[in-house]
This record gives structure tokens, C-alpha cells and sequence, in this order.
């Protein structure tokens, strides 16, 4: 008898840009790291979770070659990105405006890469990732919210404010969904690759 190979994965869909989209798109996707600088991460609640994701996330994303933005809140004053994601991506855009897309850099940066999905994380939910989820989301943008890998102060603020961005269409996922997503398939060259990264 003949060996029976696996279908071909296919995944299709007719996007509508008025929908938010249902799946992480490597081919469409920013990954967007925000203001995970030391003196405002100590005071989140899960602190060490958060910034795990972040890097796992970061990782993921250099691997499937998803490009990155890094943001850091008045860095000359609260320091500058956590060393951990420093030694993924040393540079970042400085910014003092609470939303990223306030942003006259970030904007910039964001349209120079030619894409319409934000993948997002960081701190703090209910501040700086809402209100950059909601801008981006009101200029036809798709955003994926990494729930587990942002963060607040206190866990009712970080799910008020997980709440407030879907129901504005934004899709809310974990850090293990997202990339799953990005991957497709386990036919995909940097399955091994990422697999790896999981495990670690």
C-alpha cells in the first residue's frame, strides 16, 4: 500500500477590512511591544508572566520574520526597554503621547511596513495598549491583543480593559494561539524551529 501523505493545509478567507480579523496573519501582522521598561513593569500584576510572553512572542516573531516595534514611555526619565528584549531588538521609538498611534514615528514606521494587522502587547492594558488598540482599530487597522502577554496593574483592570477592545473588534488571544497562527502548519519550515522556543 502506497504511504498516505497529510492534506495540503489551505487556510482562505474573503477579509473584510470593516472585520476584525479571526486568525494572527504572518504575512500581515506588526508585532507591537509596548513600554515594557523596568520601572513601569514591577508594579504589574504577573509581572514575570507578562514579560516571558513578551519575549517568547519577540522571539517567535524574529524566527517567522514578523517584523517588530518596540515603544518606550519618556525613556530619557522611566529608563529604557527591559534587557531581555533588549538583546532581541536594541532599538525603540520614544514616545511621551499614551497611544503608540499618537505617534507621529510610530505611524510612520507602522505604514513604512506596509501591513494592516497589529499583533500587541505589553503594559499597561487599560492605558497605553487600549487606547493604541482603539486607534488603530478606528483607521482600519486589525488588532490581536496577546492577553496573557500584557498587563496591568490590578487582574479586573487588565479584563475591563481586554473587554472594552472586543467589543470595539479587536480579537483577544493567548501567546501560544498567536503563534500557532502565524505558523499554519506544521508543514512549515520553522515549525522545529519555534517548537523549540515553546519548550523552553
Amino acid at each position: 500500500m502506497p504511504k498516505t501523505l497529510p492534506p495540503v493545509c489551505s487556510i482562505s478567507s474573503a477579509h473584510n477590512s470593516q472585520m476584525p480579523a479571526l486568525l494572527a496573519d504572518v504575512d500581515r501582522s506588526v508585532l507591537v511591544i509596548v513600554d515594557m521598561q523596568p520601572k513601569f513593569l514591577r508594579v504589574i500584576d504577573g509581572q514575570s508572566k507578562v514579560l516571558d510572553r513578551c519575549q517568547f512572542l519577540a522571539r517567535c516573531a524574529r524566527s517567522l520574520e514578523v517584523p517588530i516595534l518596540f515603544t518606550e514611555q519618556n525613556a530619557d526619565r522611566m529608563g529604557h526597554t527591559d534587557s531581555a528584549l533588549q538583546a532581541i531588538e536594541d532599538k525603540a521609538i520614544d514616545k511621551l503621547c499614551f497611544s503608540c498611534w499618537a505617534s507621529e514615528t510610530f505611524q510612520a514606521s507602522f505604514k513604512a511596513l506596509g501591513r494592516n494587522q497589529a499583533v500587541i502587547v505589553g503594559i499597561e492594558t487599560p492605558i497605553c495598549i487600549a487606547q493604541t488598540a482603539l486607534q488603530l482599530l478606528d483607521n482600519g487597522i486589525q488588532v490581536v491583543i496577546g492577553a496573557d502577554a500584557t498587563g496591568a496593574r490590578s487582574a479586573e483592570a487588565h479584563a475591563v480593559a481586554l473587554a472594552r477592545m472586543a467589543a470595539a473588534g479587536a480579537v483577544i488571544a493567548t501567546s501560544d494561539s498567536i503563534v500557532y497562527e502565524w505558523l499554519g502548519t506544521a508543514a512549515h519550515p520553522r515549525f522545529r524551529d519555534v517548537l523549540q522556543l515553546m519548550k523552553e
